[in-house]
């Protein structure tokens, strides 16, 4: 079981929230992840969090793809939704996940990524979650002005606010600036 206090401090961190959905031989299966992150930046790399235990994982391996939905500040009730395994609401919320170019994607999302299976991470310890390296490889825009839907084991489910700094304010320039006086004296 984690510490209580290392459980407090991850809690802070504040992540976006998806939906990733598998589908293989006519079966769908999606859940509610904020454990999603670009990986690399050469190559469009994605790594996601699977837990074992979800019956989305055997049809990611089973296809060797899935679906990342990213929701939007506004979509709470998909994000509710899909945090729940499937099977405990008979899967009667079907409005929402579509058909999009042939993968499952949440509608109305700000963007949605198709990634193709790279590599399964076996962590050295024992864990609750397997780690699954996709290659972006088809994506879909939707509203992506919109704020982002996001989430802290801490503080619970946030829509992103106003930006952190003033426009024209950079600190990067500053430093810029500061190293160009520093090398000119």
């Amino acid at each position: 079981m984690i510490d209580r206090d290392v459980k407090r401090c991850l809690g802070q961190m504040m992540k976006g929230v998806q939906v990733v959905a598998a589908r293989h031989d006519g079966v769908t299966r999606a859940y509610t992840s904020h454990w999603v992150c670009q990986v690399a930046f050469d190559e469009p790399i994605v790594l996601a969090s699977v837990s074992p235990r979800h019956d989305t994982h055997p049809l990611i391996l089973a296809s060797g793809a899935f679906t990342v939905s990213i929701l939007a500040g506004d979509q709470i009730a998909e994000g509710q939704y899909f945090s729940y395994p499937g099977r405990r609401f008979r899967r009667v919320a079907t409005e929402f996940l579509e058909e999009v170019d042939g993968h499952p994607v949440v509608p109305g999302c700000l963007a949605w990524l198709h990634c193709e299976v790279t590599e399964r991470l076996e962590p050295a310890t024992e864990v609750d979650h397997d780690l699954i390296l996709g290659r972006v490889v088809a994506v879909g825009e939707g509203r992506l002005g919109e704020p982002p839907l996001l989430y802290s084991s801490r503080h619970g489910w946030r829509v992103a606010g106003p930006p952190a700094r003033e426009p024209g304010e950079s600190i990067r320039d500053r430093l810029l600036a500061r190293l160009e006086a520093d090398a000119g004296s």
